[in-house]
Protein backbone atom coordinates (compact mmCIF):
# COMPACT_ATOMS: atom_id res chain seq x y z
CA UNK A 1 0.00 0.00 0.00
CA UNK A 2 1.54 3.59 -1.11
CA UNK A 3 2.14 5.79 2.10
CA UNK A 4 0.43 9.12 1.57
CA UNK A 5 1.78 12.33 2.69
CA UNK A 6 0.01 13.50 4.96
CA UNK A 7 1.28 16.02 7.26
CA UNK A 8 2.41 14.46 10.43
CA UNK A 9 3.44 16.41 13.98
CA UNK A 10 6.83 16.88 15.27
CA UNK A 11 7.16 14.63 18.33
CA UNK A 12 10.89 14.14 18.12
CA UNK A 13 13.53 16.75 18.74
CA UNK A 14 13.55 19.23 16.02
CA UNK A 15 16.80 19.60 13.69
CA UNK A 16 17.94 23.14 13.14
CA UNK A 17 20.86 22.70 10.95
CA UNK A 18 21.18 25.25 7.76
CA UNK A 19 24.16 23.16 6.01
CA UNK A 20 23.19 19.33 4.96
CA UNK A 21 21.82 17.42 7.80
CA UNK A 22 22.85 14.37 8.23
CA UNK A 23 21.64 11.71 5.98
CA UNK A 24 20.60 14.39 3.17
CA UNK A 25 23.55 13.44 0.75
CA UNK A 26 21.11 10.14 -0.31
CA UNK A 27 17.63 9.36 -0.96
CA UNK A 28 18.65 5.77 -0.65
CA UNK A 29 18.07 5.72 2.24
CA UNK A 30 14.67 4.02 3.05
CA UNK A 31 12.24 5.99 5.99
CA UNK A 32 14.61 9.10 6.49
CA UNK A 33 13.59 11.99 3.37
CA UNK A 34 11.18 11.89 1.93
CA UNK A 35 10.20 14.17 -1.53
CA UNK A 36 7.14 16.17 -1.04
CA UNK A 37 5.52 17.31 -4.79
CA UNK A 38 8.23 19.61 -6.02
CA UNK A 39 11.67 18.64 -5.46
CA UNK A 40 12.24 21.67 -3.93
CA UNK A 41 10.68 20.41 -0.56
CA UNK A 42 11.67 17.87 1.54
CA UNK A 43 10.68 16.24 4.43
CA UNK A 44 12.48 14.50 7.20
CA UNK A 45 11.29 11.26 9.51
CA UNK A 46 10.37 13.48 12.22
CA UNK A 47 7.66 15.41 9.99
CA UNK A 48 10.45 18.62 9.71
CA UNK A 49 10.80 20.41 6.10
CA UNK A 50 13.14 21.58 4.72
CA UNK A 51 13.85 23.37 1.55
CA UNK A 52 16.69 21.73 -1.10
CA UNK A 53 17.81 23.91 -3.78
CA UNK A 54 20.89 23.81 -6.45
CA UNK A 55 23.56 26.65 -7.46
CA UNK A 56 26.32 27.55 -9.05
CA UNK A 57 27.35 23.64 -8.75
CA UNK A 58 26.82 23.26 -4.76
CA UNK A 59 23.97 21.74 -2.87
CA UNK A 60 21.97 24.19 -0.59
CA UNK A 61 19.88 22.83 2.51
CA UNK A 62 18.13 25.03 4.99
CA UNK A 63 15.48 24.27 7.61
CA UNK A 64 12.25 25.83 6.99
CA UNK A 65 11.90 25.41 11.31
CA UNK A 66 7.72 23.75 10.73
CA UNK A 67 5.81 20.14 10.17
CA UNK A 68 2.94 21.86 8.98
CA UNK A 69 2.73 21.62 4.87
CA UNK A 70 0.90 24.55 4.53
CA UNK A 71 3.74 26.70 6.56
CA UNK A 72 6.46 24.87 4.82
CA UNK A 73 5.26 25.93 1.52
CA UNK A 74 5.01 29.74 2.22
CA UNK A 75 8.42 29.44 3.66
CA UNK A 76 9.62 27.92 1.01
CA UNK A 77 8.51 30.13 -1.14
CA UNK A 78 10.29 32.69 0.37
CA UNK A 79 13.64 31.05 0.69
CA UNK A 80 13.15 30.59 -3.40
CA UNK A 81 12.24 34.40 -4.19
CA UNK A 82 15.51 35.00 -1.79
CA UNK A 83 17.94 32.57 -3.68
CA UNK A 84 16.89 34.05 -6.81
CA UNK A 85 17.51 37.63 -5.34
CA UNK A 86 20.94 36.21 -4.37
CA UNK A 87 21.83 35.06 -8.04
CA UNK A 88 20.99 37.18 -9.77
CA UNK A 89 23.28 39.64 -8.02
CA UNK A 90 25.74 37.48 -8.31
CA UNK A 91 26.18 36.44 -4.69
CA UNK A 92 27.73 33.97 -4.37
CA UNK A 93 30.59 33.90 -6.78
CA UNK A 94 33.36 31.69 -7.53
CA UNK A 95 35.53 33.90 -5.64
CA UNK A 96 33.89 33.84 -2.33
CA UNK A 97 34.65 30.55 -0.64
CA UNK A 98 32.07 28.77 1.10
CA UNK A 99 34.45 28.50 3.80
CA UNK A 100 34.61 32.39 4.59
CA UNK A 101 35.48 33.17 8.17
CA UNK A 102 34.15 35.59 10.50
CA UNK A 103 37.52 37.38 10.32
CA UNK A 104 37.41 37.62 6.88
CA UNK A 105 33.97 38.89 6.93
CA UNK A 106 35.25 41.38 9.86
CA UNK A 107 37.49 42.56 7.45
CA UNK A 108 35.75 43.22 4.65
CA UNK A 109 32.82 45.16 6.52
CA UNK A 110 35.43 47.46 8.03
CA UNK A 111 36.58 48.20 4.11
CA UNK A 112 33.08 49.23 3.60
CA UNK A 113 32.84 51.53 6.40
CA UNK A 114 36.51 53.24 5.22
CA UNK A 115 34.68 53.42 1.82
CA UNK A 116 31.74 55.31 3.22
CA UNK A 117 32.99 59.16 3.22
CA UNK A 118 30.12 60.38 5.41
CA UNK A 119 31.42 58.23 8.04
CA UNK A 120 33.47 60.01 10.40
CA UNK A 121 36.97 58.39 11.40
CA UNK A 122 36.34 58.29 15.06
CA UNK A 123 33.17 56.32 14.44
CA UNK A 124 35.07 53.62 12.21
CA UNK A 125 37.94 53.52 15.03
CA UNK A 126 35.26 52.92 17.25
CA UNK A 127 33.76 49.71 16.00
CA UNK A 128 36.89 48.77 15.47
CA UNK A 129 38.07 48.90 19.03
CA UNK A 130 34.97 47.23 19.24
CA UNK A 131 35.45 43.95 17.20
CA UNK A 132 38.64 43.77 19.00
CA UNK A 133 36.51 43.54 22.27
CA UNK A 134 34.85 40.98 20.55
CA UNK A 135 37.46 38.74 19.34
CA UNK A 136 38.85 39.11 22.92
CA UNK A 137 35.75 37.63 24.75
CA UNK A 138 34.75 35.63 22.07
CA UNK A 139 38.32 32.90 21.86
CA UNK A 140 38.66 31.52 18.12
CA UNK A 141 36.02 33.54 16.59
CA UNK A 142 38.12 35.43 14.13
CA UNK A 143 38.77 31.81 12.02
CA UNK A 144 35.81 29.81 12.96
CA UNK A 145 33.88 29.27 9.36
CA UNK A 146 30.83 31.52 10.16
CA UNK A 147 28.57 28.87 8.03
CA UNK A 148 29.11 26.93 11.69
CA UNK A 149 28.46 30.05 13.88
CA UNK A 150 24.98 28.70 15.45
CA UNK A 151 22.17 31.26 17.50
CA UNK A 152 23.42 28.87 20.05
CA UNK A 153 26.50 30.10 20.16
CA UNK A 154 25.61 33.77 19.76
CA UNK A 155 23.54 33.52 22.44
CA UNK A 156 26.13 32.04 24.77
CA UNK A 157 28.87 34.56 23.72
CA UNK A 158 25.95 37.78 24.25
CA UNK A 159 24.96 36.00 27.90
CA UNK A 160 28.87 36.24 29.25
CA UNK A 161 29.40 39.26 27.52
CA UNK A 162 26.55 40.92 28.55
CA UNK A 163 27.20 41.01 32.63
CA UNK A 164 30.65 42.24 31.92
CA UNK A 165 30.18 45.12 29.69
CA UNK A 166 28.20 48.07 29.60
CA UNK A 167 24.88 48.43 28.29
CA UNK A 168 25.80 50.78 25.34
CA UNK A 169 29.16 48.49 24.75
CA UNK A 170 27.44 46.04 24.31
CA UNK A 171 24.88 46.75 22.20
CA UNK A 172 26.80 48.57 19.62
CA UNK A 173 29.62 44.89 19.87
CA UNK A 174 26.00 43.59 18.69
CA UNK A 175 24.99 45.81 15.95
CA UNK A 176 28.87 44.96 14.83
CA UNK A 177 28.24 41.38 14.88
CA UNK A 178 25.31 41.58 12.77
CA UNK A 179 26.56 43.80 10.22
CA UNK A 180 29.45 41.07 9.68
CA UNK A 181 27.01 37.98 9.31
CA UNK A 182 25.12 40.38 7.18
CA UNK A 183 28.07 40.28 4.79
CA UNK A 184 27.99 36.79 4.91
CA UNK A 185 24.94 36.85 3.96
CA UNK A 186 25.30 39.06 1.15
CA UNK A 187 27.97 36.57 -0.20
CA UNK A 188 26.05 33.99 -0.36
CA UNK A 189 27.87 31.84 2.30
CA UNK A 190 25.04 31.76 4.65
CA UNK A 191 21.23 32.48 4.34
CA UNK A 192 20.43 33.84 8.14
CA UNK A 193 21.72 36.14 10.22
CA UNK A 194 22.48 34.00 13.68
CA UNK A 195 22.86 37.09 15.82
CA UNK A 196 19.63 38.59 14.28
CA UNK A 197 17.09 37.54 17.24
CA UNK A 198 20.03 38.83 19.91
CA UNK A 199 18.07 41.27 22.37
CA UNK A 200 19.86 45.01 22.86
CA UNK A 201 20.27 45.88 26.57
CA UNK A 202 17.92 48.62 28.30
CA UNK A 203 19.95 51.62 28.61
CA UNK A 204 19.96 53.18 31.33
CA UNK A 205 20.04 57.13 31.99
CA UNK A 206 22.76 58.26 34.33
CA UNK A 207 22.03 60.70 37.05
CA UNK A 208 23.29 64.21 36.22
CA UNK A 209 23.65 66.47 39.06
CA UNK A 210 24.31 69.71 37.67
CA UNK A 211 25.82 72.98 39.54
CA UNK A 212 24.24 75.69 40.55
CA UNK A 213 24.19 78.78 38.95
CA UNK A 214 26.67 79.90 42.86
CA UNK A 215 28.60 76.98 42.15
CA UNK A 216 29.14 77.18 38.40
CA UNK A 217 30.20 81.26 39.13
CA UNK A 218 32.31 80.24 41.96
CA UNK A 219 33.95 77.11 40.16
CA UNK A 220 34.25 79.64 36.69
CA UNK A 221 36.18 81.92 39.48
CA UNK A 222 38.75 79.19 40.60
CA UNK A 223 39.88 78.32 37.31
CA UNK A 224 40.13 82.29 36.19
CA UNK A 225 42.50 82.85 39.49
CA UNK A 226 44.26 79.44 38.72
CA UNK A 227 48.10 79.87 38.31
CA UNK A 228 48.21 77.40 35.40
CA UNK A 229 49.26 78.90 31.62
CA UNK A 230 46.42 78.44 30.55
CA UNK A 231 43.95 78.93 33.25
CA UNK A 232 42.36 81.93 31.96
CA UNK A 233 42.05 80.30 28.79
CA UNK A 234 40.34 76.91 30.28
CA UNK A 235 37.72 79.37 31.97
CA UNK A 236 36.87 80.94 28.83
CA UNK A 237 36.37 77.73 27.33
CA UNK A 238 33.63 76.16 30.05
CA UNK A 239 32.03 79.22 29.79
CA UNK A 240 31.73 79.52 25.88
CA UNK A 241 30.29 75.88 26.48
CA UNK A 242 28.03 76.76 29.05
CA UNK A 243 26.36 79.67 27.34
CA UNK A 244 26.16 78.46 23.61
CA UNK A 245 25.56 74.76 24.02
CA UNK A 246 28.09 73.71 21.69
CA UNK A 247 29.59 70.57 21.75
CA UNK A 248 33.64 70.09 22.32
CA UNK A 249 34.12 69.42 18.63
CA UNK A 250 31.96 72.39 17.54
CA UNK A 251 33.55 74.76 20.25
CA UNK A 252 37.03 74.08 18.45
CA UNK A 253 36.14 74.51 15.57
CA UNK A 254 34.66 78.09 16.11
CA UNK A 255 36.45 80.96 14.06
CA UNK A 256 35.72 84.73 14.75
CA UNK A 257 34.08 85.05 11.32
CA UNK A 258 31.23 82.86 12.92
CA UNK A 259 30.36 85.44 15.27
CA UNK A 260 28.04 87.58 13.65
CA UNK A 261 27.69 90.70 16.46
CA UNK A 262 25.07 92.67 14.44
CA UNK A 263 22.58 89.65 14.47
CA UNK A 264 24.09 88.86 17.68
CA UNK A 265 24.26 85.17 16.50
CA UNK A 266 27.06 82.13 16.36
CA UNK A 267 27.19 79.78 13.36
CA UNK A 268 27.92 76.86 14.10
CA UNK A 269 29.63 74.55 11.05
CA UNK A 270 31.43 72.36 13.49
CA UNK A 271 33.96 69.69 11.61
CA UNK A 272 35.60 70.91 8.37
CA UNK A 273 34.85 67.89 6.15
CA UNK A 274 31.55 66.24 8.08
CA UNK A 275 29.91 69.13 9.55
CA UNK A 276 28.33 69.12 12.91
CA UNK A 277 26.77 66.18 14.53
CA UNK A 278 23.30 66.12 13.54
CA UNK A 279 24.62 66.17 9.66
CA UNK A 280 23.96 69.45 9.18
CA UNK A 281 26.57 72.03 7.29
CA UNK A 282 26.20 74.63 10.05
CA UNK A 283 23.56 75.98 12.17
CA UNK A 284 22.70 79.65 13.72
CA UNK A 285 22.43 79.80 17.38
CA UNK A 286 21.12 83.16 19.25
CA UNK A 287 23.89 84.47 21.72
CA UNK A 288 22.45 85.10 25.10
CA UNK A 289 23.66 87.95 26.72
CA UNK A 290 26.30 86.08 28.70
CA UNK A 291 27.66 84.44 25.53
CA UNK A 292 27.89 88.00 23.32
CA UNK A 293 29.52 89.63 26.96
CA UNK A 294 32.70 86.78 27.07
CA UNK A 295 32.89 87.09 22.81
CA UNK A 296 33.35 90.38 23.16
CA UNK A 297 36.00 90.71 25.74
CA UNK A 298 37.99 88.04 23.50
CA UNK A 299 37.57 89.86 20.79
CA UNK A 300 38.59 92.90 22.26
CA UNK A 301 41.52 91.55 23.58
CA UNK A 302 43.03 89.71 20.30
CA UNK A 303 41.49 92.45 17.65
CA UNK A 304 44.27 91.81 15.36
CA UNK A 305 43.65 87.55 14.53
CA UNK A 306 42.38 86.93 11.30
CA UNK A 307 38.64 85.95 11.04
CA UNK A 308 39.91 82.46 9.77
CA UNK A 309 41.64 82.08 13.63
CA UNK A 310 40.17 80.11 16.63
CA UNK A 311 38.21 81.60 19.17
CA UNK A 312 39.35 79.74 22.17
CA UNK A 313 42.85 79.23 22.81
CA UNK A 314 42.37 75.53 24.37
CA UNK A 315 40.60 72.45 22.85
CA UNK A 316 39.73 70.86 26.55
CA UNK A 317 40.06 71.45 30.15
CA UNK A 318 39.20 68.60 32.26
CA UNK A 319 41.68 68.46 34.62
CA UNK A 320 41.50 72.16 35.52
CA UNK A 321 37.21 71.56 35.57
CA UNK A 322 37.74 68.70 37.70
CA UNK A 323 40.15 70.73 40.01
CA UNK A 324 37.74 73.72 40.46
CA UNK A 325 34.65 71.21 40.90
CA UNK A 326 36.56 69.82 43.86
CA UNK A 327 37.81 72.97 45.57
CA UNK A 328 34.19 75.03 45.23
CA UNK A 329 32.77 71.29 46.37
CA UNK A 330 30.42 70.83 43.41
CA UNK A 331 30.15 66.82 41.75
CA UNK A 332 31.95 66.16 38.77
CA UNK A 333 30.71 67.12 35.16
CA UNK A 334 32.43 66.25 31.90
CA UNK A 335 32.19 69.08 28.48
CA UNK A 336 29.59 67.60 27.47
CA UNK A 337 27.53 68.72 30.98
CA UNK A 338 27.99 71.87 30.21
CA UNK A 339 25.95 71.06 26.81
CA UNK A 340 23.27 69.79 29.50
CA UNK A 341 23.62 72.86 32.04
CA UNK A 342 22.95 74.69 28.82
CA UNK A 343 19.45 73.44 27.92
CA UNK A 344 18.45 72.98 31.44
CA UNK A 345 19.21 76.77 32.43
CA UNK A 346 17.07 77.58 28.79
CA UNK A 347 13.99 75.43 30.00
CA UNK A 348 14.41 77.05 33.78
CA UNK A 349 14.29 80.14 31.92
CA UNK A 350 11.18 79.52 30.44
CA UNK A 351 12.21 78.56 26.32
CA UNK A 352 9.87 76.07 24.93
CA UNK A 353 11.34 72.75 23.85
CA UNK A 354 11.24 72.93 19.78
CA UNK A 355 13.21 76.08 19.85
CA UNK A 356 15.84 74.68 22.59
CA UNK A 357 16.08 71.93 20.46
CA UNK A 358 16.91 74.03 17.25
CA UNK A 359 19.54 75.46 19.21
CA UNK A 360 21.19 72.19 20.02
CA UNK A 361 21.06 71.37 16.94
CA UNK A 362 18.51 68.01 16.68
CA UNK A 363 16.34 66.89 14.60
CA UNK A 364 13.54 65.55 16.42
CA UNK A 365 11.32 68.34 17.34
CA UNK A 366 12.33 68.15 20.88
CA UNK A 367 11.49 64.09 21.43
CA UNK A 368 15.30 64.06 22.57
CA UNK A 369 15.39 66.73 24.49
CA UNK A 370 12.25 65.58 26.59
CA UNK A 371 14.18 62.60 27.27
CA UNK A 372 17.73 63.99 27.90
CA UNK A 373 17.40 67.03 29.20
CA UNK A 374 13.57 67.02 31.08
CA UNK A 375 14.87 67.01 34.18
CA UNK A 376 14.99 70.09 36.31
CA UNK A 377 17.46 71.07 39.34
CA UNK A 378 15.84 70.03 42.54
CA UNK A 379 15.49 73.47 44.02
CA UNK A 380 13.61 74.57 40.61
CA UNK A 381 11.49 71.63 40.87
CA UNK A 382 10.18 72.50 44.42
CA UNK A 383 9.62 75.63 43.05
CA UNK A 384 7.36 74.76 40.71
CA UNK A 385 5.61 72.02 43.23
CA UNK A 386 4.84 75.37 44.86
CA UNK A 387 2.40 76.59 42.36
CA UNK A 388 0.54 73.27 42.55
CA UNK A 389 -2.87 73.23 44.79
CA UNK A 390 -6.53 71.49 45.06
CA UNK A 391 -7.37 74.44 47.65
CA UNK A 392 -10.47 75.87 46.50
CA UNK A 393 -9.77 79.15 44.07
CA UNK A 394 -10.21 82.41 45.48
CA UNK A 395 -13.04 84.89 44.07
CA UNK A 396 -10.46 87.65 43.22
CA UNK A 397 -8.71 84.53 41.03
CA UNK A 398 -11.15 83.57 39.78
CA UNK A 399 -12.01 84.19 35.54
CA UNK A 400 -12.51 87.63 34.94
CA UNK A 401 -15.38 87.99 32.11
CA UNK A 402 -14.52 90.45 29.00
CA UNK A 403 -17.30 92.49 27.40
CA UNK A 404 -17.77 91.52 24.11
CA UNK A 405 -18.28 94.66 22.14
CA UNK A 406 -21.37 94.44 19.24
Amino acid sequence: MTQRNTVQKDSSPSIEAETIPQGADSFNRPKVWNKIGRGNLVRHKSGRYYARVFGKGKEVWKSLKTSHYSVAQARLAEFLKEHRQRAGNGNGSPGISAKMTFGEAAESHLRDLDNHVEIKPRTRAYYRERLRALEKSWPLLSTTEIRKITLGDCKQWAGKYGRAAAPTNYNNTISLLRHVFAVAVEAGVIYANPAAALKRAPLRSKEIILPSTEKFNAMVGEMRNGHGRFSRDCADFVEGLAYSGMRKGEANALEWRDLDFEASEIVVRGDALFGTKGGEGWRRVPMIPDARAIFERLRAERPREPLDGKVFQVCECQKALDRALKKVGAHRITHHDLRHLFATRCIESGVDIPTVSRWLGHKDGGALLMKTYGHLRREHSQAQALKVTFAPVPKSAEIVPFSVEA
